[in-house]
């Protein structure tokens, strides 16, 4: 790219976001682009994007701007060495301190100190990488501070009684009260964030596996926390994303000795539509090992290190590219010979970006972005001359080869109501094999860990789909709808049964195990939490990461709870036509985390996608359900 050709492309996005093109400012539903703050990152970003996409292979940059892939996150990278998304290793943090700027945190002696420095630890590393981030077993590692509190309690009512009972009562009445404070600081911390994103935090909490009396307990106050809602309207909190496991012999079945808190997690899903579930025999089948995903969707694989150790906390991952595979199809125009050779040549363009990908992210050194690399967020120290590859290389980081689009590709090739023809699932899922085989292939060549990514395509959905509603004209049930459809998930327009929805849908994640999600959608379900469970307990076994739509807008004028409408307007209440984002409480699912498109409104391809999800929903006891 000439300096003439970068000066025009870049005064060409600059002039973009100062006209407010709703496809630059609104790329991502969680940035509000009206905040200072915000605004400066887009225009870093007009820059990165500039001269990352002069840095990259010709093959990649070509067929990135032909929308052939997507190079994921080109504002950050490659123009920074900046890593994805990763699991925090607290644990480390928590119990040896680390720095942040000029000050040396000493190690946690309390739950209260403990969250607090979490927060402070996810604010910066946030800072340092471009992805999401996860707080892991939560409820275990935070229980030892826990007991720091109780110790203190403990020995305070000893000095004011000698009736052991009474002591211990007043200890645990105390150090409850402790946790519920301490929760409702995290979620109030992580949700007043800002990163130098520009953005709150992108953060996961996952917990569930815990069995102590401290460990429950933390368990109980995350779900009582989000179910009160923040501030004086008691709104639904976006961030953390909140992921809770379920594990046979522990909560899954009523005589579990966890089932209570099962039980307060329906009745939250119901609610505030968080807590997305984990079932854990099934994550440690596919993925090697338990955890929770990093970030949004995006899974580690299982890993030991040279002692044999399994390790995830610590781990993260180096970018994703995405194909647009519904061009292959079209392009194909019938010919299944066709789109393999396709596949095929489109598969050695994104190892070339993969693998300059990883190169990238290894240019950098430890000392710019000391919390990860240096004090503890990654797992290993490093010196500050030790190269960072040590924690990449091995198959201990995963770098991802996604896809979108697999409905409209069977709808090319077998018509749009493919999803119960048997040679139609067999192709498709032949695809994603082909993935699979693939990836498994180039980690036996260098020993990076290539996966699989079912991408989330917030805005994708609409840019892949308007490239290719200009090249080929509306076809109908694949570019005509405006958006094409996430990963592997069922058609939106149809309405089949939960229970058929996730049969469809598990073989397909079997392959995709680098990143992967299903939803259902529901009608409210307050006054229906069986539902709710029904679905739980049937997809323990079929499917590792499950996600709950049902509508909670609250509107504050008139006090109607439920489903506002989508208009013009933006969404606006049924009862009284209020949208004023002061006056109403609307959460959607975009993607893998929660948003509020009032404030900030979605791309079209993505409002046109939940449009048509939303078009045919029946309120009741009846579960209707179509993919988020």
């Amino acid at each position: 790219m000439t300096t003439e050709t970068l000066t025009t492309s870049l005064t060409n996005r600059i002039d973009q976001l100062l006209s407010r093109d709703a496809r630059v400012v609104h790329e991502n539903a969680n940035k509000d682009s009206r905040v200072f703050s915000t605004l400066r990152d887009l225009t870093a970003g007009a820059v990165s994007k500039t001269y990352g996409l002069s840095m990259l292979p010709p093959e990649v940059a070509a067929a990135h701007q032909n929308g052939d892939i997507h190079w994921h996150d080109l504002d950050y990278s490659p123009f920074m060495p900046e890593t994805n998304c990763c699991l925090i290793d607290f644990k480390e943090m928590l119990n040896h301190g680390f720095k942040i700027g000029n000050a040396q945190v000493e190690p946690a002696h309390s739950i209260g100190v403990a969250v607090t420095q979490a927060t402070q630890i996810i604010a910066n590393v946030a800072s340092s990488q471009y992805g999401g981030c996860s707080f892991d077993r939560a409820d275990e590692v935070l229980a030892p501070f826990a007991e720091h509190n109780y110790a203190k309690h403990l020995q305070q009512a000893q000095a004011l009684t000698d009736d052991v009972a009474k002591q211990e009562a007043f200890a645990r009445s105390q150090t409850q009260n402790d946790i519920m404070a301490a929760m409702q600081t995290f979620e109030y911390q992580v949700n007043t964030l800002y990163s130098t994103q520009g953005q709150t935090p992108f953060v996961t909490l996952g917990f569930g596996l815990g069995k102590s009396w401290f460990e429950r307990e933390i368990q109980k106050a995350i779900l009582t926390i989000r179910l009160n809602g923040l501030g004086k309207d008691k709104r639904t909190a976006i961030f953390p994303k909140l992921v809770f496991t379920l594990k046979r012999g522990l909560n899954l079945n009523p005589e579990d000795l966890n089932s209570d808190i099962k039980q307060l997690a329906i009745h939250c899903a119901t609610e505030r539509m968080y807590p997305d579930v984990l079932s854990y025999d099934k994550i440690k089948a596919m993925t090697g090992s338990f955890k929770a995903p990093m970030g949004c969707r995006s899974f580690l694989q299982g890993w030991k290190d040279a002692q044999g150790h399994e390790v995830n906390a610590g781990r993260m991952n180096l970018g994703v590219i995405t194909l647009n595979l519904p061009r292959l199809a079209l392009l194909a125009n019938g010919d299944q010979t066709d789109f393999w050779q396709r596949l095929e040549d489109l598969l050695a363009v994104a190892k070339t970006g993969l693998d300059y990908r990883i190169a990238q992210t290894e240019h950098a050194t430890p000392e710019q972005a000391p919390i990860l690399y240096q004090y503890g967020a990654f797992g290993k120290r490093l010196a500050p001359d030790e190269p960072v590859s040590s924690l990449f290389r091995n198959g201990r980081a995963t770098i991802s080869l996604g896809y979108i689009g697999l409905y409209e590709v069977g709808t090319a090739f077998f018509g749009p109501e493919w999803e119960t023809n048997p040679e139609a699932k067999a192709f498709t899922l032949r695809i994603v094999q082909e993935l699979s085989e693939h990836c498994a292939q180039w980690k036996a060549e260098n020993g990076y860990h290539y996966s699989v990514y079912a991408t989330p395509s917030e805005s994708l959905t609409d840019t892949f789909c308007q490239a290719d509603l200009k090249r080929f004209g509306e076809i109908p049930d694949i570019t005509d709808k405006g958006y094409y459809t996430n990963s592997f998930h069922y058609d939106v327009r149809k309405q089949p049964s939960p229970f058929e929805k996730l049969d469809f849908e598990k073989d397909y994640a079997q392959y995709s195990t680098g990143g992967f999600i299903h939803y259902c959608e529901y009608p409210n379900l307050r006054q229906n939490p069986d539902a709710l469970e029904a679905v739980w307990d049937y997809a323990y076994d079929r499917v590792g990461y499950l996600g709950t739509n049902t509508p909670i807008d609250q509107c504050f004028a008139c006090g109607y709870q439920g489903e506002f409408l989508a208009t013009a307007k933006g969404y606006t209440c049924p009862e009284c036509g209020n949208h004023d984002p002061a006056q109403c409480d609307v959460v959607k699912r975009l993607c893998g985390y929660l948003g509020n498109p009032n404030q900030r409104p979605m791309v079209h391809g993505r409002q046109e996608e939940i449009n048509h999800r939303k078009k045919h929903l029946q309120f009741g006891n009846d579960m209707v359900i179509e993919h988020g």
